[in-house]
């Protein structure tokens, strides 16, 4: 009984940070600003929906559900390298930023 309140509860939350998260990547106005969203908000919106199906998998099965925790922190682990390396990439090509983006050299006028 308690668990199905404790799956409910971590599928708003992960559902929300989702939500914001893309909402993010959609209002955000240059591509460093916007990098935020999927390797912030998205991430611990998706750990929530997998924890939540840990929950309950682990409470309807005998035993722990090993395939997402293992899927948790795999995506906790490369969703900001990979967002590290776009980063990193995008200041080698030297690509440039809106005026509000701080510690950049290569910021573009409006």
């Amino acid at each position: 009984m308690y668990s199905e309140w404790i799956v409910s509860i971590l599928l708003l939350i992960g559902g929300a940070f989702i939500l914001i998260g893309s909402i993010g990547l959609i209002k955000m106005p240059d591509f460093f600003m916007r990098l935020h969203g999927p390797t912030k908000a998205t991430t611990l919106g998706m750990a929530g929906v997998l924890i939540a199906a840990m929950v309950f998998f682990s409470s309807t099965q005998s035993g722990i559900s090993v395939k997402e925790l293992l899927i948790t922190i795999f995506l906790l682990i490369t969703a900001p390298i990979s967002g590290y390396m776009l980063i990193k990439s995008a200041i080698h090509h030297k690509l440039k930023a809106k005026k509000g983006t701080k510690g950049l050299d290569n910021v573009e006028d409006d």
